[in-house]
């Protein structure tokens, strides 16, 4: 059977840069008060005339440059995304239209912070099936048009951005597959303990028990995703988990044993980007060559609806 792999990467993120000082100006807070309590010290933020389909599409052009490929040569876009306003066109075909597309299969995947690995995980399967040969998988949001820029304790967390991924037909899975089998689930008993709601749809969540759930259920599912790929968390060279909060992604990488693992921080400089996290912080771990090609990286969604989803990756 045909399997899949990542040949290329690329991100986007807006000019605009928002530290904690700048919200100290906005809100009661601190830079000390943010920095203690979710790792946090900028975030980009997009001005009103930048679309969640224009971050995702510069982000998407960079990954194609970077595989070699048109946009004509990709068969299926995947844009995971809870930042989409219309119901349709989805940002997934207005992404296509924007880079010129000619006939791909388009899909927008909403599961919030865990969308990307959703989405890479569908990708793999529709490549494994026979249903495309070359797909774009992009992770996009724009979290600062649905935060209640007056709420200190969600204000400081959020930030805009976009990361894309060129997955191929990779025919060799012989030991090595180049995408991993994944583990994906949810607690829908506990949906509501993240929120995007109202009109206009305004995020909301219950921080305390977000972080009890991530810290305590998240690591055991994680070493289980390690195993379904036929690695030990040792042989990981990276692990790239939601970008949600640095005292959730510090703990949970140590609880998951990858003692030899660079671990994505990109939160500390981007924030909370929901679905364009993951591949935001993979491009950058890749393009400043802290990971070797064909090197095991984990990667590990979670989050709105309590949702996850992880998969072992080579890296491009």
């Amino acid at each position: 059977m045909t399997g899949s792999r990542v040949v290329a990467l690329g991100h986007y993120q807006p000019a605009k840069v928002l530290t904690n000082d700048d919200l100290a100006a906005m809100v009661d807070t601190s830079d000390e008060w943010i920095t203690s309590r979710v790792g946090i010290k900028t975030r980009h933020v997009g001005g009103p005339g930048e679309s969640v389909d224009e971050l995702a599409a510069h982000a998407a052009a960079k990954a194609l440059a970077s595989a070699g490929l048109q946009p004509a040569d990709i068969d299926l876009v995947l844009v995971a995304t809870s930042t989409a306003i219309d119901r349709s066109p989805s940002m997934s075909a207005r992404v296509a239209a924007r880079l010129g597309m000619s006939s791909p299969a388009v899909m927008d995947i909403n599961v919030v912070c865990s969308g990307f690995t959703h989405a890479l995980a569908t990708a793999d399967h529709a490549i494994r099936a026979g249903a495309a040969s070359r797909a774009l998988v992009i992770g996009a949001d724009k979290m600062g048009d649905i935060v209640d820029w007056t709420d200190r304790s969600t204000c400081v967390l959020m930030g805009d951005g976009a990361g894309a991924a060129v997955v191929t037909a990779d025919p060799d899975v012989s030991g090595r597959p180049g995408i991993g089998p994944v583990l994906w689930g949810s607690v829908p008993g506990m949906g509501n303990a993240v929120r995007i709601e109202g009109t206009p749809p305004r995020f909301a969540q219950e921080g305390q028990s977000v972080y009890r759930w991530a810290t305590t259920q998240l690591p055991p599912i994680a070493r289980k995703v390690c195993e379904r790929a036929g690695v030990t968390p040792e042989d990981l060279a990276a692990v790239v988990l939601h970008q949600a909060n640095l005292r959730i992604i510090e703990p949970v990488a140590r609880k998951i044993g990858a003692v030899n693992a660079v671990i994505a921080r990109d939160v500390v400089d981007s924030g909370n980007t929901s679905a364009a996290s993951i591949p935001m912080a993979l491009s950058k771990l890749v393009e400043r060559g802290e990971v070797e090609s064909g090197a095991p990286a984990l990667l590990f969604g979670f989050g709105g609806n309590l949702s996850y989803a992880g998969q072992v990756i080579r890296c491009p």
